[in-house]
């Protein structure tokens, strides 16, 4: 599966952004779909995640604040996230999950000063 993320940019501490990856498949008849994410210097980061069911997981530390969901018009899993955090900073990519493989995209920057 090829994806792309698209959405990435610098915003202000409390501002919102929403971030969407594209796939070269339905995004519907995907096993799983995650969001992670990796800030600088550290390792990287499971966000959330939406199986193929529509059944959505988070991280406490995103618990409240974003929301991952498939996009059928666009054919793409949207991470919507407000209420952004300086510790929100990083790159954020997106990751798909099918039986016996798994695909990565090539990640798109999120920046929130305080």
């Amino acid at each position: 599966v090829q994806l792309q993320a698209s959405g990435g940019d610098s915003v202000q501490a409390g501002g919102s952004l929403t971030l969407s990856c594209a796939a070269s498949r339905s995004v519907f008849n995907i096993n799983l779909m995650e969001w992670h994410r990796q800030a600088p210097g550290k390792q990287r980061e499971l966000v959330a995640s939406i199986g193929i069911g529509g059944d959505t997981r988070y991280r406490e530390f995103v618990k409240g604040r974003f929301t991952i969901a498939r996009d059928a018009a666009k054919n793409t899993v949207d991470l919507q996230m407000t209420n952004l955090k300086p510790e929100d900073t990083g790159v954020y990519y997106c990751h798909s999950v099918l039986i016996g493989r798994d695909d990565w995209g090539q990640g798109t920057q999120v920046t929130v000063s305080s």
